[in-house]
């Protein structure tokens, strides 16, 4: 925009109305006020009466002969105080007929009162300079308009490009160069977007404002209301008054740079697109799981150190206590969004089951990896197992509450990391994630201890290595070939036999057979494998080649 329009007022300043031809022309001389010529000119008016101030709103440039500011020093006075306390821009008076200079007491009265005062010293058609003076105004409002309509179709761009909310608020971040946030109605954080003084994370920049910018916000911020059904978008400095239901709030705060009216327009204009958004997605939920989500996978990748990380935690609203941390993730059958209602649905349900745990939780979403991970506080390293019960039973009960499974599907696996601090956090969180992909396929159970599925893990890294189809080729390829070509399938009763460390009389029971038709079986896999059974290095083979089964195409 051009510099001549003062971005705090969306209008012409006093500076540069005194630089247009029509009072250029009066050889201006500026006796006050010198530095407060940035200010906005909101309209302008001619007039020679006393009690002029009585007509003015503020914000006006005052054009006048003279005629009207009295004869005697106490008038004069009196006439400068009003106007400055009325909030005018500026006085400019035309010298002639009424003054041949201006008195003392006008221009010291202007200096103790910080109005600026100017004087003409020719005169000047007062018409041609309202009309050039509004006319820059009416220019400088456009240009605002430009500007928002620019980044309004921005907006609408990352949205039919297949974004959603953050994007609309990273473009808003970016043109205001301030964070910007959105929060539920009752001040929950939905999500930030944009970076802080000094490249502050935006969560730590919310955290530090958490409640003032509402109970009392900073001078230039401005809170937009996010509409919902039926409701008008309202703006302002402060909380927003909409005339109905308030879905969200949108909030602009002045921490690099001030809230210009361009910004915010822009963000009114985005509150009606988020509006329909978060009307046909529900997304107030899902941003909410997935804001937490970006937070734990950060965490878990490294980008989040641990000594930050219990502040950006408070933010989300996870306040754990002194005791352990215990990581865990839940990954969802692949393929598309849960049915039902998709993600924000999922997160809804999952939080409701979970409150019913009884300890503090941190639950995100991560749809593109199909994941749910999460961070419980305990009360000490005693507790994993048990909450870990009760937590994996939620999660389950969470995913059945958003939607059936899909036919053909196979449960959602829950995988608990080890207990720690923040930084053994970040590593279970890491480990838990990679876990809970190796560990699909595994037999079915509530919860897989990440500690004890390390070979599982490191399998699922080798899945696509030649190497690992040939191994398990030769390790139990005879025995796949007798199952597809003859009965009984003997591959179970190795399974069933190797998860029981080979004790026999336990396999039997599992299997349902006798003794000697067990004994038989193991005789016949024995023979077709070349291989003794129970040969300890013979066991760990097949063991792996089981294992490595599940990850060979």
């Amino acid at each position: 925009m051009d510099s001549r329009y003062d971005t705090g007022g969306a209008g012409i300043t006093v500076q540069a109305a005194l630089q247009l031809p029509g009072l250029r022309g009066g050889l201006p001389e500026v006796l006050a006020g010198a530095d407060r010529l940035h200010r906005t000119v909101r309209w302008v008016h001619a007039g020679e009466v006393p009690n002029i101030a009585s007509l003015l709103k503020g914000g006006e440039l005052l054009l006048t002969t003279g005629y009207g500011l009295g004869t005697r020093p106490a008038d004069q006075r009196a006439f400068v105080r009003t106007l400055a306390e009325r909030g005018i821009a500026a006085l400019v008076v035309e010298l002639g007929a009424r003054f041949t200079r201006l008195p003392a007491a006008l221009v010291d009265t202007a200096r103790t009162a910080g109005l600026p005062l100017v004087q003409l010293h020719r005169e000047v058609p007062f018409v041609t300079v309202t009309e050039e003076i509004h006319t820059e105004i009416v220019n400088g409002h456009y240009a605002l308009l430009q500007r928002a309509e620019e980044v309004h179709r921005h907006c609408t761009g990352a949205l039919l490009g297949g974004g959603g909310v953050p994007d609309v608020l990273g473009v808003l971040a970016e043109f205001g160069g301030n964070p910007v946030f959105l929060e539920t109605a009752d001040g929950r954080l939905l999500y930030a977007a944009g970076a802080g003084p000094d490249a502050a994370d935006p969560l730590q920049v919310w955290e530090g404002l958490r409640g003032r910018h509402r109970e009392e916000p900073p001078a230039g911020a401005v809170i937009v209301d996010v509409p919902g059904s039926g409701t008008s978008t309202g703006t302002g400095t402060g909380t927003g008054t909409g005339t109905g239901t308030v879905r969200a709030r949108l909030v602009l705060l002045p921490v690099n740079a001030p809230v210009g009216p361009a910004h915010r327009i822009a963000a009114e204009r985005a509150a009606g697109l988020l509006a329909v958004v978060l009307m046909q997605a529900r997304q107030e939920e899902e941003l909410a799981a997935r804001g937490r989500g970006d937070f734990l996978t950060d965490l878990a990748e490294g980008r989040i150190e641990a000594g930050n990380a219990p502040a950006q935690a408070r933010v989300l609203g996870f306040r754990p206590g002194g005791g352990p941390l215990l990581p865990v993730v839940m990954r969802l059958a692949d393929g598309p969004a849960p049915a039902g209602g998709g993600w924000a649905v999922l997160a809804r349900a999952l939080s409701d089951e979970l409150a019913t745990v009884g300890v503090p939780v941190l639950l995100g979403v991560r749809p593109v990896e199909g994941r749910v991970p999460l961070l419980l506080g305990l009360r000490s390293e005693a507790e994993r197992e048990p909450v870990a019960d009760r937590v994996a039973g939620a999660l389950r009960a969470g995913a059945e509450r958003a939607g059936p499974r899909r036919p053909g599907a196979p449960p959602p696996v829950v995988v608990v990391g080890a207990a720690g601090g923040w930084a053994a956090a970040s590593a279970g969180l890491r480990h838990a994630a990679e876990t809970a992909t190796a560990a699909q396929g595994l037999p079915e159970r509530p919860w897989y201890d990440a500690r004890r599925l390390d070979i599982d893990l490191l399998l699922w890294r080798l899945r696509d290595h030649p190497g690992l189809a040939a191994f398990v080729d030769r390790a139990i390829g005879p025995l796949l070939d007798h199952d597809r070509r003859s009965r009984p399938a003997l591959l179970p009763t190795l399974e069933t036999y190797l998860a029981h460390a080979g004790r026999k009389a336990e396999t039997a029971r599992e299997l349902h057979l006798n003794r000697q038709t067990l004994y038989n079986r193991l005789a016949r896999i024995g023979e077709l494998l070349g291989t003794d059974l129970d040969d300890p290095q013979s066991v760990l083979t097949l063991g792996l080649a089981l294992r490595a089964r599940r990850h060979v195409p």
